[in-house]
């Protein structure tokens, strides 16, 4: 299981179309990791629905903070390496810094991870 880490909010303002932007990308790059036979994750996948069940008003407000990086803090927990993609991210280098302190694989490019299947 690997968890595709990128930027969700750097850069974008908090403006919608550019956050689905950010997690798209992350979508397509977990889809060819699943066609290299790997189970891919995002955290995004996980987060964006319990927000909006917990009542989340807007990105960052105050159940964001609670839920978002903690859900997947908790799924890296689970996985066995990072994949890490796009640009700038406190986030996505923080998933990344603790996959390497916890001795899972990290990525930086697709090429990178060997087919499964």
């Amino acid at each position: 299981m690997i968890l595709v880490a990128g930027p969700y909010r750097s850069g974008t303002g908090d403006d919608p179309a550019r956050l689905a932007a950010h997690v798209r990308a992350m979508n397509e790059t977990a889809l060819s990791l699943f066609r290299a036979g790997h189970l891919p994750v995002t955290g995004e996948a996980l987060a964006l629905p319990l927000l909006e069940v917990a009542g989340s008003t807007r990105t960052g407000d105050a159940l964001f903070d609670e839920i978002f990086h903690p859900v997947s803090e908790l799924l890296l927990s689970r996985c066995d390496a990072v994949l890490r993609i796009g640009g700038p991210s406190a986030g996505a280098d923080m998933m990344v810094e603790q996959a390497r302190a916890a001795g899972k694989g990290v990525y930086a490019d697709l090429v990178e991870i060997p087919v499964a299947r």
